[in-house]
C-alpha cells in the first residue's frame, strides 16, 4: 500500500468517534482508522481464503478449526500429524 496520505470526510457515529479520541488522544484518530481499515481488510482477505477452500474441499471440521488455533498459538507439531 501507498505512504501517500490524502483526507477523506467520513461519517461516524459520534460517541463511537469521541471514545476512540479519547482513548487515543487528538493526534492517534487517524492512525487508529487507518489501523482499523487494514484490520478489516486483512479479515475481509481471510473469509475469501476460507470460502474458497470449503469451495474446494468442503467445510472446515472440529480438526481443522483445532489445527489452526495450535498453529496460530505455535502448539502444533513441526511434522503435524494431527491433520
Amino acid at each position: 500500500m501507498s505512504d501517500t496520505t490524502r483526507k477523506y470526510s467520513v461519517s461516524i457515529p459520534e460517541d463511537l468517534a469521541e471514545t476512540v479520541r479519547e482513548q487515543v488522544g487528538p493526534g492517534g484518530f487517524s492512525a487508529y482508522v487507518t489501523d482499523a481499515l487494514r484490520h478489516r481488510l486483512a479479515m475481509d482477505r481471510l473469509s475469501q481464503i476460507v470460502e474458497d477452500h470449503e469451495a474446494r474441499n468442503g467445510p472446515l471440521t472440529e480438526k481443522d478449526l483445532a489445527l489452526a488455533d495450535a498453529l496460530l498459538a505455535g502448539d502444533a507439531r513441526q511434522d503435524q500429524n494431527a491433520a
